[in-house]
């Protein structure tokens, strides 16, 4: 039977795709590692990694099997979590969930809250787009999440962490730019606009669709991304404008300029939601939950 180690170490090849870079990041040398991969494909009977001197490519075995690798490794870190909790909640640890724009803004009140509050639970991160963490969270391997708002199982509960406002972010030399006053949609009517993806930033881009819509706004969408600062780096390159939440204004980029926005419906309509599995038993997450 193969072992976590094996599996950790697949895990980093496959992700780096580059055996010097995935030893250093495991800490080894890449010898004991290439043996690892080894063992682990005689094990399963069937090649993982197709490399030659120069590249290192996964197999289509080795792209099927990496998924399962990451739920056992998964389950694995979580069983060792459960382990150490303990049934008054003031220690104990807490596997949470963020995705990359969430550490912009509610990720630092809830560690800071956490470790006012509770400074014997160890709070574990992960960083996850929405849907994987809405599949660890049904699985077990997480105890809470921060996500956009999704449709979520019967065996989860939500409730709303953040709401925040749009606010532009243009080129420094973008005509929209030239002042600080709030900026009407209209002014986005026939402008290149960078988009958020339709599958990777489902939230985003569903919202932008809408807000523009009820504006009767249609900018020219030049590029679908699915993450805040990839977006922000194209502004500042000067590819387009773009609406970011007002979070990401701690990101500094000196070709960005953020400006205010004026939304006749809704001030602040962007979403950040805590969720958590119901039948969730973990002490100390209950112990968190409470002072949230």
């Amino acid at each position: 039977m193969f072992t976590l180690t094996q599996l950790t170490c697949f895990m980093a090849v496959a992700e780096e795709l580059h055996f010097t870079r995935a030893a250093e990041r495991l800490s080894m040398t890449q010898p004991p590692l290439s043996r690892q991969i080894q063992l682990l494909e005689h094990e399963l009977g069937v090649r993982l990694l197709d490399r030659t001197n120069r590249t290192v490519r996964l197999t289509p075995a080795g792209r099927a099997f990496l998924g399962e690798a990451r739920r056992i490794v998964r389950q694995a870190e979580h069983a060792a979590l459960a382990v150490r909790q303990v049934s008054g909640g003031e220690t104990g640890s807490i596997a949470l969930g963020f995705t990359a724009a969430s550490a912009y803004s509610a990720l630092g009140n809830l560690l800071a809250a956490s470790r006012s509050a509770l400074p014997g639970v160890e709070i574990l991160l992960h960083e996850l787009v929405t849907r994987d963490q809405l599949e660890a969270l049904s699985e077990g391997s997480l105890d809470l999440g921060l996500i956009r708002p999704a449709a979520i199982g019967t065996d989860l509960t939500s409730r709303t962490a953040v709401r925040e406002a749009l606010v532009a972010a243009l080129p420094a030399d973008h005509p929209l730019a030239a002042n600080d006053d709030p900026l009407d949609l209209a002014a986005f009517h026939g402008q290149d606009f960078l988009m958020y993806s339709s599958v990777e930033a489902r939230y985003f881009h569903e919202l932008l669709l809408t807000t523009f819509h009820s504006a009767g706004v249609r900018p020219v969408f030049i590029q679908y991304l699915s993450q805040v600062h990839s977006i922000l780096a194209l502004v500042n390159s000067g590819w387009g404008i773009a609406l970011v939440p007002e979070a990401a204004t701690n990101m500094r980029y000196t070709g960005v300029t953020f400006r205010p926005l004026r939304l006749p419906d809704d001030p602040r309509p962007v979403e950040l939601d805590f969720v958590w599995r119901k039948d969730n038993d973990n002490p100390a997450l209950s112990a968190l939950l409470e002072i949230l």
